[in-house]
């Protein structure tokens, strides 16, 4: 098992690599078996086909935003920082190509793509679940419908300034999502009782707006 997970990375890194040096565009998967030293058939075991590379990407994005939840801090902060930093996790996973990124994002926007387009809304759901479940959110009924949608949005919003932002450490994503989170939270202390559910479970708007700084 070790080895297959090995043999998949170098396989990635390699299609990263090519694509940084040329564009995503005119990566080919024998291409990427010259520069591994595998046969087309080796690689076709890992991947049938050269998208399945853009979801091993994101994959990783997946795992960097999941580990975050292991650190000794995560329990105790709150439930806004708690997404600011899964999502600044995912991010960050993918800084190293983020030029890659966008040529990916834009090939599969291509019209006559349309199987990718499918194929990326459900991507997009995937990772939003993970980070539902990674931020401990416990909605249900309408209250996880609402949930899943805001976070859905600020998902998008944020990872569509990132693909732009050349600043350092990604400032400007930064601030972005920091301001759509606290005015989530302004929101969140206007709803009236009959808006918030029973049980009075959390969602991205539910804690207090910070009073001073």
């Amino acid at each position: 098992m070790e080895e297959a997970v090995s043999t998949r990375d170098i396989i990635l890194d390699a299609a990263l690599e090519l694509a940084e040096e040329t564009s995503w565009e005119n990566v080919r998967l024998h291409h990427i078996a010259q520069r591994t030293g595998l046969s087309l058939n080796h690689i076709r075991q890992y991947f049938r086909e050269k998208e399945e590379l853009v979801d091993a990407w994101l994959d990783r994005a997946d795992q960097a935003m999941l580990e975050e939840t292991s650190r000794p801090y995560f329990p105790a902060i709150s439930p806004r920082e708690r997404l600011n930093r899964l999502f600044m996790a995912w991010l960050e996973a993918l800084s190293p190509h983020r030029q890659v990124m966008r040529q990916m994002v834009f090939n599969r926007l291509e019209p006559g793509h349309l199987h990718m387009q499918l194929a990326s809304l459900l991507r997009i759901s995937r990772t939003v679940q993970w980070a539902r479940e990674a931020a401990q959110r416990d909605q249900t009924f309408m209250f996880r419908a609402l949930d899943e949608t805001a976070l859905t949005s600020i998902y998008l919003i944020t990872f569509l300034c990132w693909l732009n932002d050349s600043t350092e450490y990604h400032r400007r994503t930064r601030r972005l999502l920091d301001r759509i989170l606290r005015t989530g939270e302004i929101i969140g202390s206007l709803k009236p009782p009959f808006l918030r559910s029973k049980k009075q479970e959390q969602s991205f708007t539910d804690t207090p707006f910070p009073s001073g700084p």
